[in-house]
């Protein structure tokens, strides 16, 4: 077997310190934030939901990064290129939001100011999403309900350690997220139609600065599900968390770089991507539509977030050599740099 295959078994030992580093098709650690012995300032956690058909998105996050909760719901227009984000923050939630401490169990909330997020998981698996924000665009309030069915199939989790001892991330993505669901923006309401979305389902102790670069597909390719997830860039890896999902199966990709357009000392992302791995079994065209953009320097605290949507074209190749033609199918693909 893989060494670097989770085992079941504690996230953290006495100390604080990942009992294991590595990948798992599957939550194979327990996490359990009172485990944690570095800074309770340091402890990032968060909930992201992206659900999308092929002319609008919905993304929502509720996270508690300790010295600040945040609430976020962004509407995107895939026919307009265009799209919308509003965020609640709060001060010092230090663990009061109570994140889930596992993917398939515990609800989710958020309710502050006229903002509600709430994500609830029953017995069976599965999933819904609500969101309520009185004031979205002026005076026109957004409103989102999304039923999820039960994942079906390998997920990909890791538990990737930084250079600190007591600092690690640990992570699952649940590709593939079929369901159904309607947002209401002012007097404008979309149902969605044949939907799929991810969970990004994130715990740790950070360092101050880092880097990251995510990249996901959930899509339907000859009537089975096919999904991306592909990450980078952060912490030192055992094994890395990339993955094509194809019909409820995980299968491994080693390294992915994304190589995105630097011209003048900047990145220019809304030109064509190559999306590679090194052993040829992924090779993509990544055409952006919307950069869903944030910048903020508070000097101390500064983030410059690009989640760029948009269409993949080009192969994948599964682990038995089959090889799937990826033709237009919509992703997104991000690059993140903080300092938080």
């Amino acid at each position: 077997m893989d060494k670097n295959v989770l085992s079941p078994g504690k996230l953290l030992d006495a100390s604080g310190s990942l009992v294991q580093s590595g990948y798992a098709f599957y939550q194979a650690k327990e996490y359990d934030r009172g485990d944690i012995r570095a800074s309770k300032l340091r402890i990032k956690e968060w909930d992201y939901y992206c659900f999308a058909d092929e002319e609008y998105a919905v993304a929502l996050t509720v996270a508690d990064n300790s010295y600040m909760s945040l609430a976020s719901a962004s509407v995107l227009d895939f026919k307009r290129f265009g799209y919308l984000t509003k965020s609640k923050i709060g001060a010092f939630p230090r663990g009061k939001l109570k994140l889930p401490s596992a993917c398939e169990k515990g609800d989710t909330s958020f309710v502050k100011g006229g903002v509600k997020i709430e994500f609830s998981c029953d017995a069976d698996g599965k999933r819904k999403l609500c969101c309520e924000y009185k004031k979205y665009l002026g005076k026109d309030g957004f409103e989102c309900e999304i039923e999820l069915e039960k994942p079906v199939g390998d997920n990909i989790t890791i538990a990737t350690p930084f250079d600190k001892p007591k600092q690690f991330y640990y992570n699952t993505k649940i590709n593939c997220l079929r369901g159904k669901g309607r947002f209401r923006l002012g007097e404008f309401t979309h149902e969605f139609a044949n939907g799929m979305g991810v969970l990004d389902w994130g715990r740790g102790v950070w360092p101050y600065r880092n880097v990251w670069y995510w990249s996901s597909l959930s899509a339907e390719i000859d009537g089975k599900a096919f999904g991306l997830n592909l990450g980078y860039g952060f912490g030192n890896p055992s094994g890395t968390e990339n993955v094509i999902f194809f019909d409820g199966k995980a299968h491994k990709l080693n390294n992915v770089t994304f190589d995105i357009p630097y011209t003048k000392n900047e990145y220019d992302y809304l030109k064509p991507w190559k999306v590679c791995d090194d052993e040829d079994r992924l090779n993509l065209m990544f055409y952006p539509m919307i950069d869903r953009k944030d910048r903020m320097n508070a000097v101390v605290l500064s983030t410059d977030q690009h989640q760029v949507f948009g269409r993949f074209y080009g192969k994948a190749v599964l682990d038995d050599g089959t090889t799937i033609d990826v033709d237009g199918k919509t992703g997104f693909a991000e690059r993140v740099v903080n300092k938080w």
